[in-house]
């Protein structure tokens, strides 16, 4: 019994030593900022400036706004901000910003985002490297993403459009928009990505969109072991912390695998993504089976998820605004008709006021709410003594500058004339930037907007829209959430123009 009881003294006293230990590491850790000449907001134990994962109030994406709005009323052009114990740079001033994301890029090539290639190869992807990797992997990637390609797989995606409207036909009042619109754009990613029928708008819980939606259903504990990877990347790897789990991964890699070696055995071919990437191999681009998978992956990801959401909010605002609905509904009915009714490829590129509808709504609600850059080499802050040193992370908060009142008159405002012919060379530069700047901006955005738009013309032209009463108002943002997701869902109701009943796909 004393045997006992000495080794639970032992054993409490080493625990006391580690907490005690750890605390006075966090403390240190949290000097940081003081003792440099950047302002900052004070951070609490164990979390630093983030939010408690048992008591969440704001999605990240706002919690990083407040601090930015904060900021902005203190008249800082920048500050610190801590992660748990790690020291984060908040841009301010989009001066600053310029110069992180362009100006001198070379100083802030990396994201910093986490990935662990040995455990979870699949995370190894374009948007997640740095440095030379990703420099040689986007020189490859860059020429799949030109208009000629966009436009060589846009039949593909017109013909996702009949099953969108197959599944329109079915419901009429409370439409979950998102799960719709989330189908849709998976079965088009799946075309675009893999070469396979998705089947998803058919069958909600095609494998496709059952493991699509998992990377993106976090749980708390997920969340919060992602924040402390994020954080602590060495210490994620050794603990073999995964961006993706097991089955999530073992499905895409299979896939992936049985299309090449089908494609390779039939001597098949598509105008796809993945024929791109088979393409690339056979020129000797150095590209292997995982990395093949990952720039897939991460397509699909991307892809699925981001306009699905644009679409979403783009439809939301438009059902609380039906002057501003019908009068895009006008442009798309007058383009259709000069090209026989069919959606094309030269008709959506024609329609003005549908890019300035989703450019607004892209600034209202941005997928990414904020992107992070990595500082490689100590840099001097232009026209300061401030030294951002090597290592340190960098955010950058693209909803906090989208909703900033001094570059937004009435940020809240659904205003597609802020993006007009007159208007649009009024707006200061680096205060939008849905898809990012400079170098890492996003190469997909071409594809994601061309998807949008198809998915956007194929509704408007035959429906109304109007919001449920199921959907909260105003709008609160999920917590859970990295890219941006209202709280309960949109809802919304349809009702069927008959007068424009006419499919020429």
């Amino acid at each position: 019994m004393s045997l006992l009881i000495s080794f639970i003294v032992k054993l409490i006293s080493v625990l006391v030593s580690l907490i005690a230990v750890t605390l006075t590491y966090i403390k240190w850790k949290h000097q940081y900022w003081s003792k440099r000449n950047i302002p900052f907001f004070p951070p609490t134990i164990p979390f630093g400036n983030l939010e408690n994962p048992r008591r969440k109030k704001y999605s990240i994406g706002y919690h990083i706004k407040n601090f930015y709005d904060e900021a902005k009323r203190k008249g800082w052009k920048h500050c610190g901000l801590y992660f748990f114990a790690s020291p984060v740079y908040l841009i301010v001033d989009v001066e600053y910003l310029k110069n992180v994301m362009s100006n001198d890029f070379q100083y802030f090539v990396d994201r910093g985002m986490y990935y662990n290639e040995k455990a979870d190869p699949i995370s190894a992807h374009l948007f997640a490297l740095g440095g030379d990797r990703w420099k040689n992997l986007r020189s490859k990637l860059t020429p799949t993403f030109t208009p000629a390609k966009m436009k060589m797989m846009f039949p593909t995606l017109v013909e996702c459009v009949s099953l969108l409207l197959d599944a329109m036909e079915k419901e009429s009042v409370n439409i979950d928009i998102k799960e719709l619109l989330g189908r849709f754009t998976t079965d088009i990613i799946g075309s675009c990505a893999f070469g396979l029928d998705c089947n998803t708008i058919k069958e909600e819980n095609s494998p496709f969109r059952v493991y699509g939606k998992k990377v993106f259903n976090s749980t708390r504990m997920r969340t919060f072991k992602l924040s402390f990877a994020s954080s602590f990347p060495n210490l994620g790897r050794l603990l073999r912390i995964k961006q993706v789990s097991s089955d999530v991964s073992d499905f895409f890699s299979k896939i992936v695998k049985d299309s090449i070696e089908y494609r390779e055995k039939n001597n098949f071919v598509r105008p796809d993504f993945l024929q791109m990437l088979i393409d690339l191999r056979k020129k000797g681009a150095g590209l292997t089976l995982e990395e093949v998978t990952a720039q897939c992956f991460i397509f699909f990801l991307g892809g699925f998820e981001t306009s699905s959401t644009t679409m979403t909010f783009t439809l939301y605002e438009l059902a609380k605004n039906e002057e501003i609905q019908e009068k895009l509904r006008e442009e798309i009915l007058r383009i259709l008709d000069k090209h026989e009714g069919k959606i094309t490829y030269e008709g959506i590129s024609e329609m003005k006021y549908l890019d300035q509808v989703i450019d607004e709504s892209l600034r209202k609600y941005p997928p990414f709410p904020f992107v992070t850059r990595t500082c490689v080499m100590d840099y001097k802050v232009p026209n300061s003594d401030v030294i951002i040193q090597k290592g340190r992370r960098v955010v950058v908060p693209i909803l906090a500058l989208h909703l900033d009142k001094e570059y937004w008159p009435d940020p809240q405002k659904f205003d597609p004339e802020r993006f007009s012919d007159d208007n649009k060379p009024l707006i200061q530069q680096y205060s939008y930037i849905p898809f990012g700047e400079g170098p890492r901006y996003c190469i997909g955005m071409r594809f994601g907007l061309t998807q949008t738009k198809v998915g956007l013309v194929a509704l408007l032209r035959d429906y109304k829209f109007s919001v449920n009463p199921r959907t909260l108002d105003p709008l609160k943002m999920a917590v859970n959430s990295f890219i941006l997701n209202a709280e309960g869902g949109i809802w919304l109701d349809s009702q069927k123009l008959l007068k424009n009943n006419h499919r020429k796909q």
